[in-house]
């Protein structure tokens, strides 16, 4: 058992803290590209070839060489081949002579451009080609886009369409990549009740957990929901230990603060290790990192906005080196502050924003009321707006660091 340290971490230390301890832990497996996108790559994409294989033409028109074209002269040449895609690199083109050519139809030798058919006029068996004609107009080079032994794609990244795209014109079928990351998912507390069940009053429906999880299988983690723990600390800790065995990370929502009745953080510290537990940020103080067996623990606030913004800003970033990935730190762009406020120094804050157009400046506004239990504070808002802890004031018309939930994926 490591107990924390008693003062609050600030954000970057935890996350320095964070980066330092954590490792992928995922599997690797060979999957087809049909069902890759989405999923992390484990091993670097090598270009078996050139691609494009040959020099090439980039639209329908006619081949040439510029040095044909005498100046002072009508640039008229005879046509004296048809290439199409597909074929075999034809033979050279015949000095003097142009060639009808299809896109993606390979240059002949000899031929150093292209003109495009609506820029030419045919006249029998000779064409009329546009003056100004430079040499490599219109001509996709061989490798131009990939050179044959280079690496195109690193390990690490989460497989977008057009990533599949790229190493479908590898001529790969399959991939390497890190088997999806496997995510444990509690709630605590006695008066959290799961939707569609009687309620009563003072209780409060689940929201936290149907959120997270969520958020948890968008980012291509495979979710094991296991409902509601109540406060009871025996029963908890009997569950996170079943829970850690067979998972590779146990995230909860509540009972991570120190009242009498959060039992959540004392029960990780009596199975394994706690990194820290709270931290000088806001909303989200109550955070606990740690670690229970070989399993990652995350203790999340059971305020939802709280819980949301902890997962989005500090979770991420440690499943997603665990699933594979490489360290997620968000980008902040940097925008005008719609609004003014005072801010308490010493501690992280994250205000939820509604970026608007202001004429040609982009300007955020915040939301209130910025309570951390407000779920309307994230639905009626486009990102989050991050105070380094040395700002005390924002003025109105001040730059402020603004993160889109958009970018907040794995």
């Amino acid at each position: 058992m490591t107990t924390p340290d008693a003062a609050r971490k600030t954000l970057g230390q935890a996350l320095d803290l964070l980066r330092a301890r954590t490792r992928t832990i995922a599997h690797v497996e060979a999957v087809s590209l049909t069902t890759a996108s989405g999923r992390i790559l484990a091993e670097p994409v090598i270009a078996p070839r050139d691609v494009p294989s040959v020099d090439n033409s980039a639209l329908d028109g006619f081949a040439f060489a510029v040095a044909d074209l005498k100046e002072g002269r009508a640039p008229t040449l005879p046509v004296g081949a048809y290439i199409a895609a597909g074929e075999p690199l034809s033979a050279p083109l015949e000095a003097g002579s142009a060639a009808q050519i299809l896109t993606g139809a390979p240059i002949p030798p000899g031929a150093d451009a292209v003109a495009m058919t609506e820029e030419t006029k045919r006249e029998g068996d000779r064409v009329v080609l546009p003056a100004g004609a430079t040499p490599g107009q219109n001509i996709r080079r061989a490798g131009e886009d990939m050179r044959a032994g280079t690496q195109v794609l690193a390990p690490g990244r989460r497989l977008r369409p057009q990533d599949i795209g790229l190493i479908a014109a590898t001529g790969a079928a399959q991939i390497a990549v890190f088997t999806p990351l496997k995510i444990a998912l509690f709630s605590t507390g006695n008066e959290v009740v799961e939707p569609g069940k009687p309620f009563r009053e003072g209780d409060v429906y689940d929201s936290n957990r149907y959120m997270l999880r969520a958020a948890l299988e968008s980012w291509g983690c495979a979710v094991s929901d296991l409902g509601i723990l109540p406060d009871e600390r025996a029963l908890i800790q009997t569950a996170l230990a079943s829970a850690a065995e067979t998972h590779h990370a146990v995230v909860t929502s509540g009972g991570a603060s120190r009242s009498q009745e959060d039992h959540v953080a004392p029960s990780v510290l009596d199975l394994g290790d706690l990194h820290f537990w709270t931290l000088a940020i806001k909303p989200g103080r109550p955070l606990a990192l740690g670690r229970i067996g070989a399993a990652t623990f995350i203790g999340l606030p059971g305020n939802p906005v709280a819980a949301l913004i902890c997962l989005l800003r500090i979770a991420r970033p440690v499943l997603g080196v665990l699933a594979g990935r490489s360290w997620l730190d968000p980008i902040a762009y940097k925008v005008r502050a719609g609004f003014a406020m005072n801010k308490k120094p010493g501690r992280r804050e994250f205000l939820r924003g509604r970026l608007d157009r202001d004429g040609a400046r982009l300007t955020v506004q915040k939301f209130a009321p910025e309570g951390s239990g407000i779920l309307t504070s994230l639905t009626g808002t486009n990102g989050l707006v991050e105070l380094a802890e040395v700002v005390e004031e924002v003025k109105l018309g001040d730059q402020v660091d603004f993160i889109p939930y958009t970018d907040f994926m794995f």
